[in-house]
């Protein structure tokens, strides 16, 4: 190295353990530029090096000044500040600051992260012990987890918030009772097939005899039967097919893609049966049926959610009007119960 003015006298000898104390992050380098001793947390962040006996500049690359590896000349450029990389698959970047002892046993250089800090202490598992307690970067790395902390708590916040808007949205969507959807669902939905042109068959459904299941039974027994007839539905439709509850005991199926009067009467009839089944309450047996109504949508020029509903309805008090636990298709232009095209044969 190129011998250099020494600072002046009255300098403080300190051990080994002192330095390390006050400098974890320090490096001393003899005058052949070989590392003569290393501060605990340079020596963690290599682990399994051995770092004494190396060459200072093999160790770390410089990058500004990189005219010079000479370290007594950097301690008098720009106040012995410059600028590293570890020689490491991430090339972590480092601040250095060099000064010439007054012993003249070479160049102390202390090190730091900088702005890299925070990827630093996690690559290397750094915790506030390998800095010494003066050290800014503690103050920085408390900010870093408060604000990594609140950030925390907000997302929770938010995916709270996003979770109850969803329940609040399902719930705003669903009956209660049933978990089958409501009206306002059936309305969206229909609506957007209508607007999509999607072909469907409107079913609706009113329970037979279902008040006298209330008035003997109780309402209990009654919230059991809509309980197994929303079963019921679902497990006789498909997954494509929506399934509303849109009154006490009035429900509408909508039949995706589904217009073939063969299949629909099949649907229908199955439905029928399954729900005279007795549905077991205590030692007793609540026993209903059900009329069914149908206005498929291709028989329409112009579909029309509020006409295709009334004329479902129109066909399902056609269905009561024959006796009940049957099922009927309204044809379009038939404004009468009594006009309805009729299927009565469900045994």
């Amino acid at each position: 190295m190129t011998p250099h003015p020494q600072l002046p006298p009255g300098s403080i000898s300190l051990a080994p353990e002192a330095l390390n104390r006050l400098l974890p992050m320090h490096v001393l380098v003899d005058g052949k530029g070989i590392i003569a001793h290393a501060g605990p947390t340079v020596a963690k962040i290599h682990p399994g090096q051995g770092l004494i006996g190396r060459r200072f500049f093999d160790v770390f690359a410089p990058r500004r000044p990189r005219h010079t590896e000479d370290l007594e000349e950097i301690c008098f450029l720009a106040g012995g500040k410059f600028t590293l990389r570890m020689c490491d698959a991430a090339s972590t970047p480092l601040i250095a600051t060099a000064v010439c002892p007054a012993s003249g046993a070479g160049v102390l250089v202390n090190l730091s992260f900088g702005i890299a800090v925070v990827e630093a202490v996690a690559r290397f598992r750094l915790a506030g012990s390998d800095f010494a307690a003066t050290d800014l970067t503690l103050e920085m790395l408390y900010l870093v987890e408060a604000n990594a902390a609140a950030m925390a708590e907000s997302r929770m916040l938010n995916e709270r918030l996003h979770g109850a808007k969803i329940e609040a949205e399902a719930e705003a969507l669903s009956d209660m009772l049933t978990g089958l959807q409501n009206r306002r669902a059936l309305d969206q939905m229909l609506s957007r097939m209508i607007a999509r042109g999607m072909p469907f068959t409107l079913m609706h459904l009113d329970l037979d005899f279902f008040k006298q299941v209330n008035d003997t039974l109780g309402h209990a027994a009654g919230d059991l039967v809509l309980k197994e007839v929303a079963r019921i539905l679902l497990d006789e439709t498909r997954d494509e097919d929506v399934v509303a509850r849109v009154g006490g005991d009035e429900f509408v199926i909508i039949a995706n893609g589904l217009t073939d009067y063969s299949r629909l009467r099949a649907i229908a009839g199955r439905l029928i049966r399954r729900l005279e089944e007795p549905v077991p309450y205590g030692d007793c047996a609540a026993r209903i049926s059900a009329s069914i109504g149908m206005a498929v949508s291709t028989h329409y020029t112009a579909v029309d959610a509020a006409t295709l509903m009334h004329d479902a309805d129109v066909a399902l008090y056609a269905s009561k009007a024959r006796g009940r636990a049957c099922f009927s298709f309204h044809a379009p232009g038939m404004e009468e119960p009594e006009e309805a095209v009729s299927d009565v044969s469900l045994v």
